[in-house]
């Protein structure tokens, strides 16, 4: 809760402003973004479902792949909607409470984090299998995969608790309008009344700890991955191997390439407009790309997908 100031008129909703300089065409951005969301969503569902009805793909890396595709969904769904109703002047497409823009922010980065966490369990899968293939079974067991994804969605659930909180403590008075399409943290700040210094210091320290730790397991697993693949002799067994995690590479190069010119820069580097469109980048177009990587590059999944896609027609035949 806001502190109160008999001289300060607190704010109870902001205004999004979201994409203010595209409001001629902001039928098309409409039109654009929602095919895109649902897009998303349909693919996504898509991997869950085959992933699901498919024994063939009963294996721990398709595990976390479930995982990461609801999340993914969740992640869209967390803005994506109030974008779309602020583009079509719904009423109170473009407000948003004082409580759901907090709430709106917690979720949006526990996902994020949660994102980190599960990509970082991947790599983990993915040098198991190729530096460790012997103890593949042992080492990632389904036991072992329940850990590791529910230690991922905890973590992640507990990354914002003291951001938000600080968050909470801050006042925000006179303005009220965002210079964003969602509820983040660097526009509300501006928004502040409060010296907004420790706070700053804490989401800076924060995002830094969880891209930190969840990319030295990344790096530290592919280093291994790539000293292996550099000893195998047979150009193609390297080529096989190296194709199993081709796409969860291609995935983590986008999501951390985005992370981390976001959240760890310098206020120099900032632009509210830039800023926009990388937080697109990052919660509407890679969560679109992302099934689009798993199923291109990856055989079993193409497989999987078609063999569900033919049965379908057979029986609609």
């Amino acid at each position: 809760m806001q502190p109160y100031s008999g001289n300060w008129t607190l704010v109870t909703e902001f205004v999004m402003v979201g994409f203010a300089g595209v409001q001629e065409v902001r039928h098309l951005f409409f039109i654009l973004f929602l095919l895109m969301y649902l897009f998303t969503v349909t693919e996504n569902l898509a991997i869950i479902l085959v992933v699901g009805l498919d024994h063939r793909l009963q294996r721990p890396m398709y595990f976390f792949l479930t995982h990461l595709s609801c999340l993914e969904i969740w992640y869209t769904s967390v803005t994506v909607p109030k974008m779309l109703s602020g583009f079509i002047g719904i009423a109170g497409g473009k407000t948003i409470s004082y409580a759901g823009c907090l709430s709106q922010l917690f979720i949006f980065t526990f996902l994020g984090a949660t994102e980190c966490f599960l990509l970082a369990a991947m790599a983990y899968d993915r040098y198991v299998a190729i530096c460790e293939p012997l103890r593949y079974v042992a080492l990632v067991s389904w036991g072992t995969c329940i850990r590791l994804a529910a230690a991922s969605w905890l973590l992640g659930f507990l990354t914002p608790i003291l951001p938000i909180y600080l968050m909470n403590q801050l006042t925000f008075c006179s303005s009220n309008v965002i210079d964003h399409f969602f509820c983040d943290a660097s526009p509300l700040l501006a928004l502040s009344c409060s010296d907004v210094t420790l706070k700053e210091k804490v989401d800076f320290l924060i995002s830094l700890a969880v891209l930190l730790v969840s990319s030295v397991v990344i790096a530290v697993s592919y280093g291994n991955i790539v000293w292996t693949l550099l000893h195998i002799h047979s150009a193609a067994e390297r080529w096989k191997a190296f194709s199993t995690c081709a796409a969860h590479l291609t995935v983590v190069s986008l999501f951390y390439g985005t992370l981390f010119f976001m959240y760890v820069r310098t206020k120099m580097a900032s632009s509210m407009n830039f800023n926009k469109v990388v937080s697109v980048f990052y919660s509407i177009v890679t969560p679109m790309l992302n099934p689009l990587i798993y199923s291109l590059r990856n055989k079993e999944v193409k497989g999987a997908l078609g063999r569900a896609f033919s049965l379908k027609l057979f029986k609609g035949s």
